[in-house]
């Protein structure tokens, strides 16, 4: 009888909060019905549908909501988790029974500001997709310094977590590039931020995982944009060899603008796979090489420039080519415009989703290794426990220490790394593996 009472206890209580939501004066609307779309990710393994979702008209509704949850207490059970573009891999923007807030309602114009010294920013809401904040960026000359591989991704969502691509060595990751946040905290207050301004709240935001509040706009800081890209591909045999190149091009000054690295394991024909978007250095050379389903570590590499300076930049790539020791016949490279290079997995994006493998399950693992473990680790996973990858990326790439801000919530990654590596290079390994299981 008790635990039937409780039952019902319970049922009455969370049938009332619809109606308490529904109270609350919003410039927006919560949907009850039809949210099916906000108990799924990208990841695919977890299905938790919310009680409500918020589709918010100002970021007042967001604080008014939070506020409300807040203000019922953790005996009402309700959580409140901001979904982005759903990109997520473990159910992070899902709430069981709770609210998920649809940060994408929330886009705003962007506004732009150019001041002296080349100091440039954009301010930007929270649910902005990167894409739009490129396209809209470059018809002014300008964009954001610091990229994820994919840019159909939100504002909110990339600086909850890093943001990390191949450009992280030069510039950190992207929650190193934000002059200023706009939070709604949890309990619902809407606080502006800064390294001059509630710096606490600003540090422990970047980086937090939407633990200590809700982005709801951010100020990125923007650099001169190229037009064209260099998009250059080779291969290697050995990882040592491969790591060493990777390290020597971001310890130097004069270097490629972008440095990543894929790992391909039992993959025939991957030349003649290339070819449709690459060109071969030496087309013969290339014809000769035989994989011979091998491990190899492909090295990718980008240079910007501007059409004016097509010469120089060929020369330059070439000097830097050189001091490579990859597989000679494995030099492939084509020329793109800028934005069909950062935007270039949203072309595998559509491919895949042609064939049916978007919305597979997607289980995923991100690690960062330290530089005195990366052979060892490779040895291990590259050597004696993956044995094929044909259904999804591994990367393997360097990233500086030094060019991460360790006052951010992801401070005790690198803080974990000064103490294990405080007399050796500031560099760290990031890897990413993934596989789409259908």
């Amino acid at each position: 009888m008790l635990l039937s009472f409780l039952a019902i206890q319970l049922n009455l209580c969370f049938s009332n909060i619809p109606s308490s939501l529904t109270d609350l004066q919003l410039a927006g609307r919560f949907s009850f019905v039809d949210n099916e779309f906000a108990a799924k990710d990208y990841g695919n393994q977890y299905q938790m549908l919310p009680l409500a979702v918020l589709h918010p008209g100002s970021v007042s509704d967001i604080a008014a909501t939070v506020s409300h949850v807040w203000e019922l207490g953790a005996g009402s059970g309700l959580t409140v988790a901001a979904r982005g573009h759903g990109h997520s891999i473990q159910g992070q923007a899902q709430a069981d029974r709770g609210i998920v807030v649809n940060m994408e309602s929330l886009k705003k114009k962007m506004r732009f500001e150019f001041g002296e010294f080349g100091f440039a920013y954009v301010d930007v809401s929270g649910g902005e997709l990167w894409i739009d904040i490129l396209k809209e960026s470059l018809k002014f000359g300008f964009a954001p310094k610091s990229w994820t591989d994919y840019l159909h991704l939100t504002v909110g969502g990339t600086l909850s977590n890093a943001g990390i691509s191949g450009q992280a060595f030069r510039h950190g990751p992207q929650i190193s590039n934000v002059h200023q946040l706009e939070v709604v905290t949890g309990k619902g207050e809407v606080v502006t931020c800064s390294e001059e301004q509630n710096a606490d709240l600003f540090n422990g935001v970047l980086g937090g995982l939407g633990q200590f509040g809700i982005i709801t706009r951010a100020r990125i800081s923007l650099e001169p944009a190229a037009k064209m890209v260099k998009w250059i591909r080779v291969l290697y045999s050995d990882f040592a060899t491969f790591t060493r190149d990777q390290e020597r091009l971001i310890s130097t000054k004069n270097t490629f603008d972008y440095i990543e690295g894929l790992v391909i394991i039992n993959r025939t024909g991957l030349l003649n796979n290339w070819r449709s978007s690459f060109n071969p250095k030496d087309d013969n050379e290339a014809s000769q090489f035989k994989s011979e389903g091998k491990t190899l570590f492909c090295l990718e590499l980008a240079k910007y420039f501007n059409p004016d300076n097509t010469g120089a930049i060929y020369e330059e790539i070439e000097g830097m080519l050189s001091e490579l020791s990859y597989i000679p016949s494995t030099v492939f490279m084509t020329e793109v415009t800028y934005i069909e290079f950062l935007d270039r997995v949203h072309t595998a994006e559509i491919k895949l989703k042609e064939k049916g493998l978007w919305d597979v399950p997607h289980p995923w693992l991100n690690l960062l290794v330290p530089r005195s473990k990366i052979q060892k680790f490779g040895e291990e996973v590259f050597g004696n426990i993956l044995s094929d990858t044909s259904n999804g990326p591994v990367l393997v790439y360097p990233v500086n220490k030094s060019k991460w801000n360790n006052r951010t919530s992801a401070k005790d990654i690198v803080e974990e790394f000064e103490k294990k590596e405080r007399k050796k290079k500031k560099n760290m390994i990031a890897i990413s593996l993934t596989q789409l299981v259908t």
